[in-house]
Protein backbone atom coordinates (compact mmCIF):
# COMPACT_ATOMS: atom_id res chain seq x y z
CA UNK A 1 0.00 0.00 0.00
CA UNK A 2 1.41 3.47 -0.96
CA UNK A 3 -1.77 5.61 -0.97
CA UNK A 4 -2.14 8.18 1.38
CA UNK A 5 -4.42 8.63 3.92
CA UNK A 6 -4.61 11.77 3.49
CA UNK A 7 -6.67 10.84 -0.04
CA UNK A 8 -9.66 9.16 1.76
CA UNK A 9 -12.48 11.38 2.20
CA UNK A 10 -12.99 11.55 5.79
CA UNK A 11 -9.78 14.07 6.53
CA UNK A 12 -7.50 13.26 9.07
CA UNK A 13 -7.64 15.26 12.86
CA UNK A 14 -3.77 15.62 13.14
CA UNK A 15 -1.81 15.87 9.67
CA UNK A 16 0.26 12.47 8.48
CA UNK A 17 3.90 14.41 8.34
CA UNK A 18 5.46 16.61 10.51
CA UNK A 19 6.53 18.79 7.50
CA UNK A 20 3.98 19.71 5.36
CA UNK A 21 6.69 20.25 2.48
CA UNK A 22 7.58 16.52 2.52
CA UNK A 23 5.15 14.38 2.87
CA UNK A 24 5.00 13.53 -1.11
CA UNK A 25 8.05 11.49 0.24
CA UNK A 26 6.07 9.40 2.67
CA UNK A 27 5.06 5.71 1.83
CA UNK A 28 2.29 4.12 3.84
CA UNK A 29 2.10 0.24 4.09
CA UNK A 30 -0.63 -1.65 5.97
CA UNK A 31 0.41 -4.34 8.65
CA UNK A 32 -2.81 -6.90 8.53
CA UNK A 33 -4.10 -8.62 11.66
CA UNK A 34 -1.59 -6.69 13.98
CA UNK A 35 -1.85 -7.07 17.56
CA UNK A 36 -1.30 -3.93 19.79
CA UNK A 37 -0.60 -4.01 23.72
CA UNK A 38 0.38 -7.25 24.33
CA UNK A 39 2.96 -9.17 26.33
CA UNK A 40 6.82 -9.60 24.49
CA UNK A 41 8.81 -12.64 26.03
CA UNK A 42 11.84 -12.16 24.08
CA UNK A 43 12.33 -15.72 25.03
CA UNK A 44 9.47 -16.71 22.89
CA UNK A 45 10.01 -13.92 19.98
CA UNK A 46 7.34 -16.62 17.26
CA UNK A 47 4.66 -15.70 20.17
CA UNK A 48 4.95 -11.97 18.75
CA UNK A 49 5.83 -12.27 15.14
CA UNK A 50 2.38 -9.83 14.78
CA UNK A 51 2.32 -7.85 17.90
CA UNK A 52 2.05 -9.17 21.52
CA UNK A 53 0.94 -12.15 22.77
CA UNK A 54 -2.97 -11.04 23.81
CA UNK A 55 -3.02 -8.08 22.12
CA UNK A 56 -5.95 -6.22 20.04
CA UNK A 57 -6.17 -5.99 16.31
CA UNK A 58 -7.35 -2.29 15.05
CA UNK A 59 -9.57 -4.56 12.87
CA UNK A 60 -11.31 -6.28 16.07
CA UNK A 61 -12.38 -2.75 16.97
CA UNK A 62 -13.93 -1.93 13.68
CA UNK A 63 -10.78 -0.15 12.10
CA UNK A 64 -8.77 -0.81 9.36
CA UNK A 65 -5.26 -2.62 9.93
CA UNK A 66 -2.60 -1.40 11.37
CA UNK A 67 -0.72 1.60 9.11
CA UNK A 68 2.81 2.19 8.97
CA UNK A 69 5.17 4.76 7.02
CA UNK A 70 8.43 6.13 6.23
CA UNK A 71 10.86 7.69 4.13
CA UNK A 72 13.49 6.09 2.02
CA UNK A 73 16.50 7.20 0.51
CA UNK A 74 19.86 6.15 -0.65
CA UNK A 75 21.33 3.25 -2.65
CA UNK A 76 19.96 -0.33 -1.79
CA UNK A 77 22.33 -3.07 -2.25
CA UNK A 78 21.21 -6.28 -2.15
CA UNK A 79 22.21 -9.84 -0.86
CA UNK A 80 22.35 -13.49 -2.96
CA UNK A 81 18.56 -13.61 -2.41
CA UNK A 82 17.62 -9.78 -3.69
CA UNK A 83 17.22 -8.65 -0.16
CA UNK A 84 18.49 -4.86 1.07
CA UNK A 85 21.11 -5.80 3.79
CA UNK A 86 22.43 -2.25 3.32
CA UNK A 87 19.96 -0.36 5.52
CA UNK A 88 20.03 2.31 8.14
CA UNK A 89 17.58 3.08 9.48
CA UNK A 90 16.09 5.87 12.02
CA UNK A 91 13.53 5.56 14.55
CA UNK A 92 11.54 9.06 15.47
CA UNK A 93 11.93 10.89 18.65
CA UNK A 94 8.78 11.62 20.95
CA UNK A 95 6.96 13.74 18.77
CA UNK A 96 8.77 12.95 15.52
CA UNK A 97 8.09 11.14 12.47
CA UNK A 98 9.74 10.92 9.04
CA UNK A 99 9.03 14.00 7.67
CA UNK A 100 10.75 16.01 10.90
CA UNK A 101 14.18 13.39 11.45
CA UNK A 102 14.96 14.17 7.30
CA UNK A 103 14.00 17.81 7.75
CA UNK A 104 16.91 17.70 10.56
CA UNK A 105 19.59 15.41 9.18
CA UNK A 106 19.07 14.98 5.37
CA UNK A 107 21.61 17.46 3.61
CA UNK A 108 19.31 20.83 1.93
CA UNK A 109 17.20 20.90 4.26
CA UNK A 110 16.02 23.96 6.45
CA UNK A 111 16.51 21.48 9.56
CA UNK A 112 20.42 21.34 8.97
CA UNK A 113 22.12 24.05 10.79
CA UNK A 114 20.25 23.75 14.17
CA UNK A 115 21.77 19.97 14.03
CA UNK A 116 25.25 22.02 13.46
CA UNK A 117 25.15 20.19 9.37
CA UNK A 118 23.75 17.28 7.87
CA UNK A 119 24.10 13.71 8.98
CA UNK A 120 22.51 12.16 6.05
CA UNK A 121 22.86 12.68 2.17
CA UNK A 122 25.03 11.66 -0.71
CA UNK A 123 29.13 12.17 0.69
CA UNK A 124 27.86 12.79 3.68
CA UNK A 125 28.47 11.08 7.74
CA UNK A 126 26.08 8.41 6.10
CA UNK A 127 26.76 8.63 2.69
CA UNK A 128 23.42 7.78 0.75
CA UNK A 129 25.47 7.02 -2.39
CA UNK A 130 26.55 3.87 -0.03
CA UNK A 131 23.62 3.32 2.07
CA UNK A 132 19.92 2.40 2.53
CA UNK A 133 18.37 5.22 4.75
CA UNK A 134 15.24 4.62 6.15
CA UNK A 135 12.77 7.05 8.17
CA UNK A 136 10.29 5.29 9.97
CA UNK A 137 7.25 6.56 11.80
CA UNK A 138 6.46 4.93 15.35
CA UNK A 139 2.84 3.25 15.98
CA UNK A 140 0.82 6.57 17.66
CA UNK A 141 1.35 9.88 15.76
CA UNK A 142 1.83 10.86 12.25
CA UNK A 143 1.46 8.32 9.39
CA UNK A 144 1.32 5.18 11.31
CA UNK A 145 -1.94 4.08 12.90
CA UNK A 146 -2.86 6.36 15.76
CA UNK A 147 -5.71 7.42 18.26
CA UNK A 148 -6.39 10.12 16.42
CA UNK A 149 -7.62 8.03 13.00
CA UNK A 150 -11.09 7.65 14.73
CA UNK A 151 -10.37 4.84 17.60
CA UNK A 152 -9.68 7.78 20.35
CA UNK A 153 -9.76 6.59 24.02
CA UNK A 154 -10.84 3.27 22.35
CA UNK A 155 -7.84 2.41 20.83
CA UNK A 156 -5.27 -0.21 22.33
CA UNK A 157 -2.68 1.10 24.61
CA UNK A 158 0.59 0.45 22.97
CA UNK A 159 3.83 -0.03 24.02
CA UNK A 160 7.50 1.19 22.56
CA UNK A 161 7.99 -3.23 21.75
CA UNK A 162 5.11 -2.82 19.38
CA UNK A 163 6.14 0.15 17.65
CA UNK A 164 9.72 -1.65 16.62
CA UNK A 165 8.08 -4.64 15.58
CA UNK A 166 5.20 -2.65 13.54
CA UNK A 167 8.24 -1.61 11.45
CA UNK A 168 9.98 -4.51 11.50
CA UNK A 169 7.52 -5.84 9.90
CA UNK A 170 7.48 -3.21 7.82
CA UNK A 171 11.23 -3.46 6.49
CA UNK A 172 11.02 -7.05 6.50
CA UNK A 173 7.87 -7.68 4.81
CA UNK A 174 7.18 -4.44 2.61
CA UNK A 175 10.74 -3.06 2.15
CA UNK A 176 12.74 -6.40 1.42
CA UNK A 177 15.17 -5.51 4.08
CA UNK A 178 17.38 -9.12 5.60
CA UNK A 179 19.77 -7.01 7.36
CA UNK A 180 20.30 -3.29 9.35
CA UNK A 181 23.74 -2.03 9.08
CA UNK A 182 22.76 0.64 11.99
CA UNK A 183 19.91 1.11 14.10
CA UNK A 184 19.55 4.94 15.51
CA UNK A 185 17.61 7.78 16.55
CA UNK A 186 17.20 10.28 19.14
CA UNK A 187 15.42 10.25 22.51
CA UNK A 188 12.74 7.87 21.91
CA UNK A 189 13.98 6.84 19.05
CA UNK A 190 17.32 5.81 21.14
CA UNK A 191 15.11 3.74 22.79
CA UNK A 192 13.74 2.04 19.90
CA UNK A 193 17.45 1.42 19.10
CA UNK A 194 18.14 -0.59 22.23
CA UNK A 195 14.57 -2.40 21.27
CA UNK A 196 15.83 -3.56 17.96
CA UNK A 197 18.67 -5.08 19.08
CA UNK A 198 17.46 -7.18 21.93
CA UNK A 199 14.49 -8.00 19.49
CA UNK A 200 15.80 -8.79 16.53
CA UNK A 201 19.15 -9.65 17.23
CA UNK A 202 19.98 -11.11 13.95
CA UNK A 203 18.76 -8.59 11.93
CA UNK A 204 20.58 -5.60 13.43
CA UNK A 205 24.78 -5.84 13.38
CA UNK A 206 25.02 -2.28 15.35
CA UNK A 207 22.72 0.43 17.22
CA UNK A 208 23.73 3.98 17.85
CA UNK A 209 21.43 5.40 20.61
CA UNK A 210 21.46 9.08 21.21
CA UNK A 211 19.87 10.33 24.63
CA UNK A 212 17.77 7.42 24.94
CA UNK A 213 17.43 5.38 28.00
CA UNK A 214 16.49 1.63 28.84
CA UNK A 215 13.90 2.22 31.70
CA UNK A 216 11.92 5.13 33.01
CA UNK A 217 13.63 6.13 36.10
CA UNK A 218 11.40 8.18 38.51
CA UNK A 219 12.77 11.71 37.36
CA UNK A 220 11.52 10.91 33.70
CA UNK A 221 8.65 9.17 34.82
CA UNK A 222 7.17 12.43 36.96
CA UNK A 223 7.87 14.65 33.52
CA UNK A 224 5.79 12.77 31.49
CA UNK A 225 2.69 12.67 33.89
CA UNK A 226 2.99 16.53 34.52
CA UNK A 227 2.99 17.04 30.94
CA UNK A 228 -0.36 14.32 31.13
CA UNK A 229 -1.76 16.54 34.05
CA UNK A 230 -1.11 19.56 31.81
CA UNK A 231 -3.42 17.93 28.91
CA UNK A 232 -6.23 17.03 31.08
CA UNK A 233 -6.70 20.16 33.00
CA UNK A 234 -7.67 21.77 29.78
CA UNK A 235 -11.74 22.31 30.42
CA UNK A 236 -12.57 20.76 26.70
CA UNK A 237 -10.79 17.77 28.32
CA UNK A 238 -12.64 17.91 31.05
CA UNK A 239 -16.23 18.46 30.20
CA UNK A 240 -15.96 15.48 27.22
CA UNK A 241 -13.22 13.27 29.36
CA UNK A 242 -11.39 13.20 26.37
CA UNK A 243 -14.22 11.82 23.77
CA UNK A 244 -14.31 15.06 21.69
CA UNK A 245 -14.14 13.83 18.12
CA UNK A 246 -17.04 14.78 17.21
CA UNK A 247 -16.84 18.13 18.00
CA UNK A 248 -15.22 20.90 15.75
CA UNK A 249 -11.56 20.68 16.28
CA UNK A 250 -11.09 24.05 17.78
CA UNK A 251 -13.34 22.52 21.04
CA UNK A 252 -11.14 19.93 21.23
CA UNK A 253 -8.41 20.09 24.29
CA UNK A 254 -5.70 22.02 22.50
CA UNK A 255 -4.98 24.67 25.14
CA UNK A 256 -3.95 21.87 27.36
CA UNK A 257 -1.33 20.44 24.93
CA UNK A 258 -0.25 23.58 24.71
CA UNK A 259 0.18 23.45 28.13
CA UNK A 260 1.98 20.21 28.45
CA UNK A 261 4.16 21.37 25.54
CA UNK A 262 5.16 24.47 27.98
CA UNK A 263 6.32 22.13 30.46
CA UNK A 264 8.41 20.43 27.78
CA UNK A 265 10.26 22.87 26.88
CA UNK A 266 10.84 24.72 29.88
CA UNK A 267 12.70 22.04 32.08
CA UNK A 268 14.54 20.74 28.77
CA UNK A 269 17.32 23.74 28.64
CA UNK A 270 19.29 24.65 31.45
CA UNK A 271 18.30 27.72 33.77
CA UNK A 272 21.26 29.78 33.21
CA UNK A 273 20.90 29.52 29.19
CA UNK A 274 17.01 30.49 29.74
CA UNK A 275 18.63 33.41 31.59
CA UNK A 276 20.74 34.25 28.89
CA UNK A 277 17.18 34.31 26.12
CA UNK A 278 15.95 37.29 27.38
CA UNK A 279 12.51 37.44 28.39
CA UNK A 280 11.53 38.27 24.98
CA UNK A 281 12.13 35.09 23.37
CA UNK A 282 11.45 32.92 26.89
CA UNK A 283 7.94 34.27 26.97
CA UNK A 284 7.14 32.82 23.30
CA UNK A 285 7.37 29.51 25.30
CA UNK A 286 5.06 30.04 28.09
CA UNK A 287 1.86 28.84 28.47
CA UNK A 288 -1.10 31.63 29.45
CA UNK A 289 -5.00 30.22 29.33
CA UNK A 290 -5.62 33.80 27.88
CA UNK A 291 -2.45 35.00 25.95
CA UNK A 292 -1.43 38.50 25.47
CA UNK A 293 1.10 39.47 23.21
CA UNK A 294 3.99 36.95 22.16
CA UNK A 295 2.87 34.74 24.87
CA UNK A 296 2.95 31.15 24.15
CA UNK A 297 3.48 32.07 20.34
CA UNK A 298 5.74 29.12 19.91
CA UNK A 299 3.11 27.14 21.43
CA UNK A 300 0.43 27.65 19.30
CA UNK A 301 1.52 24.75 16.43
CA UNK A 302 2.12 22.52 18.81
CA UNK A 303 -1.79 22.97 19.79
CA UNK A 304 -2.71 22.53 16.20
CA UNK A 305 -0.90 20.05 14.91
CA UNK A 306 -0.98 17.29 18.11
CA UNK A 307 -3.62 15.75 19.45
CA UNK A 308 -4.35 15.26 23.28
CA UNK A 309 -5.26 11.70 23.42
CA UNK A 310 -2.14 10.90 21.02
CA UNK A 311 -0.23 12.37 23.41
CA UNK A 312 -1.11 10.95 26.40
CA UNK A 313 -0.93 7.02 24.71
CA UNK A 314 2.42 8.34 23.96
CA UNK A 315 3.16 9.24 27.62
CA UNK A 316 2.10 5.99 28.63
CA UNK A 317 4.29 3.93 26.13
CA UNK A 318 6.87 6.31 27.45
CA UNK A 319 6.30 5.52 31.60
CA UNK A 320 6.19 1.80 31.06
CA UNK A 321 9.72 0.69 29.82
CA UNK A 322 12.10 -1.02 31.56
CA UNK A 323 14.69 -3.25 29.76
CA UNK A 324 17.73 -2.60 31.68
CA UNK A 325 17.93 -6.27 33.25
CA UNK A 326 17.55 -8.01 29.20
CA UNK A 327 20.54 -5.82 27.91
CA UNK A 328 23.47 -8.45 28.46
CA UNK A 329 21.19 -10.36 25.48
CA UNK A 330 22.29 -7.34 23.59
CA UNK A 331 25.00 -8.56 20.27
CA UNK A 332 25.12 -5.47 18.66
CA UNK A 333 27.68 -3.16 18.36
CA UNK A 334 26.63 -0.33 20.24
CA UNK A 335 27.81 2.96 20.53
CA UNK A 336 25.72 5.60 22.95
CA UNK A 337 26.06 9.31 22.67
CA UNK A 338 24.69 11.50 24.90
CA UNK A 339 24.36 15.32 25.78
CA UNK A 340 26.35 15.32 29.77
CA UNK A 341 23.58 18.23 31.23
CA UNK A 342 20.63 16.76 29.37
CA UNK A 343 18.07 17.66 32.45
CA UNK A 344 15.33 14.68 31.10
CA UNK A 345 17.41 12.17 30.09
CA UNK A 346 20.22 11.76 32.90
CA UNK A 347 24.01 10.81 32.17
CA UNK A 348 23.40 8.50 34.53
CA UNK A 349 21.09 6.50 32.89
CA UNK A 350 23.27 6.52 29.66
CA UNK A 351 26.30 5.23 31.89
CA UNK A 352 23.51 2.19 33.20
CA UNK A 353 23.15 0.81 29.83
CA UNK A 354 26.58 1.28 28.83
CA UNK A 355 27.57 -1.11 31.39
CA UNK A 356 25.31 -3.82 30.80
CA UNK A 357 26.33 -3.51 27.11
CA UNK A 358 29.30 -5.64 26.14
CA UNK A 359 31.83 -4.15 24.46
CA UNK A 360 30.34 -0.78 23.92
CA UNK A 361 31.30 2.73 23.81
CA UNK A 362 29.57 5.95 25.51
CA UNK A 363 30.39 9.49 24.30
CA UNK A 364 29.05 12.67 25.78
CA UNK A 365 29.49 16.52 25.32
CA UNK A 366 27.76 19.44 26.78
CA UNK A 367 25.53 22.07 25.42
CA UNK A 368 23.12 24.68 27.47
CA UNK A 369 20.01 23.21 24.72
CA UNK A 370 20.15 20.18 27.41
CA UNK A 371 18.37 17.29 25.82
CA UNK A 372 17.50 19.24 22.28
CA UNK A 373 21.24 19.32 21.52
CA UNK A 374 21.05 15.41 20.83
CA UNK A 375 20.40 17.02 17.26
CA UNK A 376 24.04 17.93 16.88
CA UNK A 377 25.42 14.94 18.28
CA UNK A 378 25.87 13.12 14.46
CA UNK A 379 27.58 16.71 13.88
CA UNK A 380 29.80 16.37 17.34
CA UNK A 381 30.81 12.95 16.92
CA UNK A 382 31.49 12.84 13.40
CA UNK A 383 35.04 11.37 13.47
CA UNK A 384 33.61 8.73 16.46
CA UNK A 385 30.52 7.79 13.99
CA UNK A 386 32.26 7.07 10.68
CA UNK A 387 34.68 4.27 11.65
CA UNK A 388 32.22 2.55 13.86
CA UNK A 389 29.79 2.81 10.72
CA UNK A 390 32.28 1.08 8.81
CA UNK A 391 33.26 -1.55 11.32
CA UNK A 392 35.64 0.16 13.32
CA UNK A 393 36.76 -0.99 16.03
CA UNK A 394 34.85 -0.12 18.94
CA UNK A 395 36.10 0.81 22.68
CA UNK A 396 34.48 -0.45 26.01
CA UNK A 397 34.57 0.64 29.23
CA UNK A 398 33.00 3.96 28.99
CA UNK A 399 35.21 6.82 27.38
CA UNK A 400 33.83 10.16 27.33
CA UNK A 401 34.51 12.79 25.18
Amino acid sequence: MNRSPADSETKPVTALCGVEGLAHLKRYYEIPGFRIGGAYDLDDPASWESGGAGGATLESLGAGPLRTACIAVGTPHRDADGRIDNAVLFSPFYSGDAGLMYFYWHSGQGGNDFCGGPAVGPGELIDTNRWFVIFADALGLWGASKPSDGLGLAFPPYSLFDCVQANYRLLRDHLGVSRIRLATGASMGAIQSYLWALMHPNFVEAIMPMGGVTETDPHLRWLFRLMSAAIESDPAWRETGGTYYHLPKEEHPWRGVMFGWSILFHSAMSFDHRIQSGWEEVQKEVFAWRMHGKEGALLVPYGRNYDAVDLLYRNRAGESLDVTGELHRIRARTLILHVADDHWVRLCMARKAQERISGSRLCAFEHPLGHYALFRAPSVFRDTIRPFLEDGPTAGNGERT
